[in-house]
């Protein structure tokens, strides 16, 4: 049997042609190295029993409650009719950061994860849209259930390189009013913004009733700081080059950089929206597994 662990390096990944097939590869080799399938895992909350007719899948058969009536009953949960996940990808230029260790950049790791997202979503026939987005919605393309709808997920991403500035709080509002049955967002950025801003917009969200997940990619270097030599450091979004020497600088930016973690994951917490932060060195099952764990 082929082995798919090796699709869970990043930089395996980047040399392999076509993001709909990276995501099969990255789902394969995460499940092979677990006892249990995590495809149950968006499940939001069970709802009630209903009877069993012919073509019902038998996965979601109650064998307890067989066991006492002598008949079949299914479980039904309330994303059976009403669940969807919207993936709200970040292709802002920030997004195409890379370091010299680093195997990939910010933005083709997100990718990595919304596919394998959008393709765990649909093995469980659920629906999956997705979002791209800088200063404003790049793509909308609604959710849908079909498996065919990975390719198109997938192309829309592969056509979204990494470019213009951020502002992720009034497209927030947007996005809102557009998505308008409850479901589960997921928005994976690196979160580089006006916090008021963004956490205004992430507010609209819940305010939607909508289950809310900020899956924060950053690189290595964002927060390690590892520069030693004098460096010219290159702006993004705007701001402009400027030759520096580091470690005269490490210190404060480790301080800044610190706290404005902490001040996400506070506006987070404070809208009950689970805070996932993931750095583009990781294998990708720890970062599905960290996500997925709070889905079972």
């Amino acid at each position: 049997m082929e082995s798919y662990q090796q699709y869970l390096d990043p930089q395996t990944l980047s040399r392999i042609q076509g993001l709909d097939l990276k995501a099969r590869l990255i789902v394969e080799g995460f499940v092979a190295g677990m006892h249990k399938s995590p495809y149950h895992g968006f499940s939001i909350e069970f709802a009630e029993h209903r009877e069993y007719v012919p073509g019902d899948d038998l996965r979601y058969v109650d064998w307890k409650v067989f066991g006492k009536t002598d008949r079949f009953y299914l479980k039904q949960y309330e994303e059976e009719t009403n669940f969807a996940c919207y993936l709200l990808l970040d292709s802002s230029e920030s997004m195409k950061y890379k370091s010299d260790e680093a195997a990939v950049s910010k933005l083709e790791y997100a990718q990595y994860v919304a596919a394998a997202l959008a393709y765990l979503v649909l093995q469980q026939q659920d629906a999956v849209g997705l979002a791209t987005f800088d200063s404003g919605v790049r793509h909308f393309v609604r959710a849908s259930s079909q498996p065919s709808h990975l390719k198109q997920i997938c192309h829309v991403m592969e056509e979204s390189p990494a470019s213009g500035e951020t502002a992720m709080g009034p497209l927030f509002h947007d996005l809102a009013e557009r998505i308008r049955k409850r479901g589960l967002i997921l928005v994976i950025s690196d979160f580089f913004d006006d916090l008021p801003s963004l956490l205004l917009g992430l507010k609209h969200f819940r305010h939607r009733r909508h289950e809310v997940i900020a899956l924060q990619i950053i690189d290595p270097a964002e927060q390690d700081f590892p520069f030693r030599d004098p460096t010219l450091f290159k702006g993004l979004e705007g701001l402009p080059e400027q030759m520096t020497d580091p470690r005269a600088l490490r210190r404060a930016y480790q301080r800044e950089f610190e706290s404005f973690l902490t001040q996400l994951r506070g506006g987070c917490r404070d809208l009950r929206i689970e805070h996932r932060l993931i750095r583009t060195d990781e294998s990708l099952d720890v970062a599905l597994s960290s996500f997925l764990a709070e889905r079972k």
